[in-house]
């Protein structure tokens, strides 16, 4: 079966695309998979439409990874009727559309408490680039894990715009530092790289995601709300080769999968470390539930 992984904006990301890359990969050595990379659209509906029609047209199967495909995908799935379709990070389904969440949210809970635990302004904040599914739904979960440890800690959150160009990330970045924050929660892609330079020239600590950024650089990162994006695609190209096309939004966090975790920097505290463990027991047995929509203020910057 020949299976089409799509992916939007840099393949090589030092995040979702790269996570999910990995995935891709290694399901080349599962028996009867052809996997193509189709790669390099930009962050343009129409164009992320056109390029799922072609791919429809030579394979069996078209994945493409992260919540852009949420909006597209059911209109294209609709006339390929003949392809399986799946978004990885999707909410979305049909009669072969399938999607599958890495719930990236229960990550970022844990990563608002530790920002809660970690601040000493009392200012924290969150960065993020394009307004899809997952981000928002990250957003909301990490201010509500801020909210949960210490609801006196002020949050400043806001999309920049893009996940890809660090000058935009690391102008946003000095001016959160200049408002007060000194822990910054970023959800971003290849433009991380930005961020990281600002918070290193200002002097504060940075929460990544997906991979694990504090064996990156311990120094910058005192956490990183990982989420194996990996996982989903592998599974979602495994469910294909099965004949597969569950019917709901197939949920892949704590409870189910070890994809989900908060690294840690060494310099966190034994204290802060025990408290996110105990707070990911409650999230894996349903006792705690992230936040998924945010209606607070958000800022600003040119």
């Amino acid at each position: 079966m020949k299976i089409a992984v799509v992916f939007v904006g840099e393949l090589h990301d030092q995040g979702f695309n790269a996570s999910g890359l990995q995935g891709a990969e290694r399901a080349r050595d599962i028996p009867g998979a052809e996997i193509e990379i189709v790669t390099g659209l930009p962050y343009e509906e129409r164009a992320i439409e056109q390029a799922l029609l072609a791919t429809a047209g030579r394979a069996d199967g078209c994945i493409i990874v992260g919540g852009q495909g949420n909006r597209v995908t059911p209109a294209v799935a609709a006339a390929r009727p003949d392809t399986a379709f799946a978004v990885v990070q999707g909410e979305v389904t049909g009669p072969n559309l399938a999607s599958y969440d890495v719930l990236q949210e229960e990550s970022a809970f844990l990563a608002g408490v530790l920002a809660a635990r970690m601040t000493r302004s009392g200012i924290v904040g969150h960065l993020s680039g394009h307004r899809v599914t997952p981000g928002l739904k990250g957003r909301a979960a990490f201010v509500s894990g801020v909210a949960q440890a210490d609801p006196a800690v002020r949050v400043l959150t806001g999309f920049c715009g893009t996940q890809d160009d660090s000058t935009v990330t690391r102008a946003w970045t000095e001016a959160l530092a200049g408002e007060g924050v000194d822990i910054l929660f970023t959800m971003l892609n290849a433009a991380r790289a930005g961020a990281i330079e600002a918070c290193r020239s200002a002097a504060i600590r940075q929460i990544g995601n997906v991979i694990d950024w504090c064996a990156v650089d311990p120094a910058v990162f005192v956490g990183s709300a990982m989420a194996g994006i990996d996982r989903g695609v592998e599974r979602a190209i495994r469910d294909m080769l099965a004949g597969i096309s569950p019917d709901i939004v197939v949920p892949m966090g704590l409870a189910t999968t070890d994809a989900i975790r908060l690294s840690l920097a060494p310099d966190v505290p034994a204290t802060v470390m025990d408290e996110i463990t105990m707070v990911a027991e409650e999230l894996a047995q349903g006792r705690l539930l992230p936040a998924t929509t945010y209606t607070g203020p958000e800022v600003e910057f040119a």
